[in-house]
């Protein structure tokens, strides 16, 4: 946990995002990525305060690929959460690893508009939100 108590996306500190973007780079150390080599790590903060992380896992068929985001949030939701409000998104290399669009869309299931999206490799780093990324998502809300 990095935060007691119920967390908001307003309320995340550069420090919870620098705690989130560690865990994500320690996780992508864990990725099984031998098509592209292109590690990729994710790491979620709930409303809870709980973390989620997970790293890509790359296949053959390339179809049966799941990314990190996607990894974190089925860790996320096997342990009984449902509410995201930051992501941490690192990769060991360029080009900087936003979250592809099927993830954005997953991500939109569990997590508002002002959700925190930060996004790092060494040498580049990117903060937005989830509504920036996916601005008119699809919903059945």
């Amino acid at each position: 946990m990095i935060e007691p108590g119920p967390t908001d996306s307003a309320a995340v500190s550069a420090e919870t995002l620098e705690q989130l973007l560690e865990q994500a780079r320690k996780v992508g150390a864990q990725a099984y990525a031998p098509y592209s080599n292109y590690q990729v790590g994710a790491a979620l903060l709930s409303r809870s305060g709980r973390v989620y992380v997970g790293c890509n896992v790359e296949n053959a068929t390339y179809g049966a690929t799941i990314c990190a985001e996607r990894s974190a949030v089925v860790q996320m939701v096997a342990a009984g959460d449902r509410e995201i409000v930051a992501v941490a998104v690192a990769t060991p290399k360029d080009p900087l690893g936003l979250p592809c669009g099927i993830c954005r869309q997953v991500l939109v299931e569990f997590a508002g508009p002002d959700c925190v999206v930060l996004a790092s490799t060494p040498g580049a780093r990117h903060t937005t939100t989830l509504g920036a990324l996916l601005p008119e998502p699809f919903t059945l809300r």
